[in-house]
């Protein structure tokens, strides 16, 4: 990654430990890139050092086989994590990682999150539930595979981009991601997500009024049997 910006706001030794303070500045084994759209922050095969804290933006996951074909197994916004599984002892990185839009992203070296880890508690107690929440997205995302159409995961998939279920208006508008990219998420092709798109769009589930708009109603596609 690039060189990183002068810290701004180092917390200082004795302190009493702020997570937040910690994930916004840089410090010791930590330091802070902005990232252009399509910015490569680590890639499939690279050793995996560091954990990566986004602090503004959207990243996308995606996995490569060896015959060539591409999955994209996640994309994650402000205050999510990548890289993880290197506490754990992974040793390489299973997936690459590109920024979606322009992004601001910390860099954690894997030592100094192990430390962090083990002597600050407030920073342990943001960080297993994540790790919790992560994992229940995970088998989630594999019943969803599955046992779904892939009507259903695309309009699921859409409704998590939107992030349904969490506070906001009825209708919430998806981040900039295109039709190949959500292709990738959900296992099919460009041209049956167009097929989708448009009969969501009939049916008043979807707008394109400011960008792409999820209504709620679009739910009724994930429940139907």
């Amino acid at each position: 990654m690039s060189s990183p910006p002068k810290s701004t706001g180092k917390q200082k030794r004795g302190a009493s430990f702020d997570p937040q303070v910690f994930l916004t500045t840089v410090g010791v084994a930590r330091t802070i890139t902005q990232c252009p759209k399509d910015f490569k922050i680590f890639s499939q095969g690279d050793p995996a050092d560091s954990v990566f804290y986004i602090q503004q933006g959207r990243v996308k996951l995606k996995v490569k086989s060896k015959q060539g074909k591409e999955a994209v197994i996640a994309i994650l916004g402000g205050g999510e994590f990548l890289g993880e599984p290197c506490l754990i002892g992974q040793t390489v990185c299973l997936a690459t990682a590109v920024t979606i839009v322009p992004s601001t992203i910390l860099r954690i070296d894997k030592k100094e999150m192990q430390r962090v880890l083990h002597e600050e508690r407030m920073f342990s107690d943001l960080f297993i539930p994540y790790l919790l929440s992560r994992n229940v997205r995970t088998q989630e995302d594999l019943v969803d595979q599955l046992f779904n159409s892939s009507e259903q995961r695309l309009a699921r998939t859409l409704l998590l981009l939107a992030n349904h279920g969490k506070d906001g208006t009825p209708e919430t508008v998806v981040p900039e991601i295109n039709q190949e990219t959500l292709a990738g998420m959900v296992g099919t092709t460009r041209s049956r997500v167009s097929f989708f798109m448009n009969k969501f769009k009939k049916l008043g589930l979807i707008d394109y009024k400011d960008g792409l708009r999820v209504h709620r109603s679009l739910l009724n596609i994930v429940l139907h049997d």
